[in-house]
């Protein structure tokens, strides 16, 4: 079984604490610079050595600095107070401008990732027995990974039909899959999520199988019809999103009556739930 990303993470600031932060509105975790910086270099003033290194950023031209958060987080004396945080991405490349004994572990973690990503490139079964390997340290049937790999390719067929009819934006492929999913289940992605208590999980990894088979017909059928009337642009689009997910809604309202069970449900696949949107939470060992 493969090590769950978040333990290497965690394994590599040697079992420290680093406070988070959780951003629903974006959907990302922001970590705290200064606990970043005290881990890796074992800094007295954590906050002058970020003043020096945020000065030579600068010069450099790189976009960290810039990218920079701040979020109230509690400090050691109790209180919170204004601290500047910077998600995964951003977190990677500060710790590439560190010149530390402790940070080298980070970097060749990071090296080895991108060798793997450029090993995918030339032979892309790779990645797919990367996937198959996560699924499976996750507990997932093998018949439930087959299942899921089908979805994702057909949702790539969803996306390309989009493509040819207009959509070229991330966040319009965001609108168009928000309105089927308002239309079926009458919630869009981020609040289904957040009724399944999840947050950067997969939402359909953590479906029951008949929410994954009508989000499944809502997004074929909206394929079906954009490939027959040849929509234009999102707001054509958009309609015709409303229209898919009404087939699978209809659906629903069939299967609740026929077997008295809610097809949307709060169950999940990772174990607990997360309570609150903008909590701080610790990375550390446990």
């Amino acid at each position: 079984m493969e090590e769950n990303p978040l333990t290497t993470i965690i394994n590599l600031f040697r079992g420290e604490e680093i406070r988070s932060i959780w951003d629903s509105q974006n959907e990302t975790y922001y970590l705290s610079v200064l606990d970043v910086i005290s881990v890796l270099t074992d800094s007295k003033d954590p906050n002058a050595y970020w003043r020096k290194l945020k000065q030579r950023l600068k010069v450099e031209g790189n976009q960290t600095v810039t990218n920079c958060h701040s979020f109230k987080m509690k400090s050691k004396d109790g209180k919170m107070r204004m601290t500047d945080t910077l998600d995964m991405k951003d977190i990677w490349r500060l710790i590439q401008s560190i010149p530390s004994p402790n940070a080298e572990p980070f970097k060749l973690w990071l090296a080895t990732l991108g060798k793997e990503r450029v090993d995918e490139v030339f032979d892309p079964e790779i990645a797919v027995n990367r996937a198959i390997s996560y699924y499976r340290g996750k507990g997932y049937s093998d018949e439930w990974i087959k299942s899921r790999l089908i979805g994702i390719l057909n949702r790539k067929k969803l996306t390309d039909v989009w493509k040819e009819h207009g959509i070229t934006k991330d966040y319009e492929y965001a609108i168009l899959t928000n309105e089927i999913y308002r239309s079926w289940s009458g919630l869009k992605a981020s609040e289904y999520k957040r009724l399944k208590g999840i947050r950067k999980e997969s939402l359909r990894d953590n479906m029951t199988d008949i929410e994954i088979i009508l989000t499944d017909l809502g997004e074929l059928t909206t394929r079906d019809i954009v490939k027959m009337e040849n929509p234009r642009g999102l707001k054509e689009n958009l309609s015709i999103a409303k229209r898919g997910g009404k087939a699978s809604k209809i659906a629903r309202e069939y299967y609740e009556k026929e077997t008295g069970k809610e097809v949307v449900t709060s169950e999940n696949s990772i174990g607990g739930r997360y309570q609150e949107e903008n909590e701080v939470t610790v990375i550390s060992q446990g």
